[in-house]
């Protein structure tokens, strides 16, 4: 049976702070910055208290909200920066050498993602290895942190919890609902946060992708002494 790790994409694999940064300083020079610290908390609330629309809109309308709060104007089409900048935000310098030698390990790899499938096709150009599956918000008409996204994986997939690994940096989003699910979680802790109050949701922690591979190999190991274990 095959062995999997599903991602979050942006922020775990994709540099999402510096590419929608730059792109809010476009349409809003010297005030880029102030914008994209109200981004998290207008998207989320777009995407949890609204009806599903596709990410297109919702990244439109988080952009028209974050300027009217900063009282900032917009031009014609200002609103569309991010959905039309989003396929070329860079990948993290550590993403494509971990993701490579995951794959020389034999791992197939999925991403799971709060996206247009079309945004994230742009995306995956930047990617050095292929990736087996995708799920966006398109596919299932949902965001995380709802498990939409993750029942549909394991739907696709049939793995077992033996031999999922999820590894993302939100541990609202992505990992507690996959540990929900069965899902042995990896916190890539780019911005290195405290521990959180209910560590026991962790298989493992790493301050970047660079530490997911050698972190996956211990889940391999730890899952051949229990299998060894109970043949005993």
């Amino acid at each position: 049976m095959d062995k999997w790790i599903t991602f979050d994409c942006y922020g775990t694999l994709v540099d999402w702070r510096t590419g929608m940064g730059n792109s809010l300083e476009i349409v809003a020079p010297g005030r880029g910055a102030d914008m994209l610290s109200l981004h998290r908390k207008i998207e989320g609330e777009i995407e949890m208290q609204e009806a599903y629309r596709p990410y297109r809109e919702v990244l439109a309308e988080s952009v028209r909200r974050m300027a009217r709060s900063l009282q900032l104007p917009l031009g014609p089409g200002d609103e569309e920066i991010l959905a039309a900048t989003l396929p070329f935000w860079p990948v993290y310098p550590d993403t494509n050498e971990a993701l490579l030698e995951l794959k020389r390990a034999g791992w197939k790899l999925a991403i799971l993602s709060n996206v247009d499938r079309d945004l994230i096709t742009g995306t995956l150009r930047h990617f050095s290895c292929l990736i087996d599956l995708v799920v966006t918000a398109q596919d299932v008409r949902s965001y995380k942190p709802a498990d939409a996204h993750a029942r549909r994986f394991l739907e696709l997939t049939g793995v077992s919890s033996d031999r999922w690994l999820y590894a993302a940096v939100n541990l609202q989003y992505d990992l507690r609902p996959g540990r929900a699910l069965g899902a042995n979680c990896v916190w890539i802790n780019r911005e290195r946060e405290p521990m959180p109050d209910d560590p026991d949701i962790l298989f493992g922690e790493s301050a970047g992708m660079s530490g997911l591979p050698r972190i996956a190999a211990q889940f391999e190991m730890s899952r051949s002494v229990s299998q060894a274990g109970e043949r005993k």
